[in-house]
């Protein structure tokens, strides 16, 4: 086999992965009931205004968003592992019992 032959398999097994990863998270993603969204508006807190409820209100933003990306990491990391007990799955020899 030479070197470009290789490439091009080891690109068809990456891109087979990458389907199966984005199908995987789309599964994940359907499943949940209530998907938040990260808040795109700015609060007050981050434009130098004089109240004191600014820096709270730009605090509570913050850690919303913080909860939200570790929600959204937890469904990727759990695509990411049922794909690879999906590969172990494949790689492993079937034994009759």
């Amino acid at each position: 086999m030479n070197a470009t032959v290789a490439a091009v398999t080891g690109n068809d097994a990456q891109a087979e992965r990458r389907q199966r990863l984005h199908e995987l998270l789309l599964a994940l993603i359907a499943r949940q009931e209530d998907l938040e969204l990260m808040d795109a508006e700015c609060p007050s807190g981050f434009t130098g205004s004089a109240s004191a409820e600014g820096p709270a209100q730009a605090a509570r933003w913050l850690d919303r968003n913080r909860r939200v990306l570790q929600h959204y990491q937890s469904i990727v990391r759990t695509a990411v592992t049922l794909d690879a007990l999906l590969d172990a799955e494949q790689a492993m020899p079937s034994r009759e019992i």
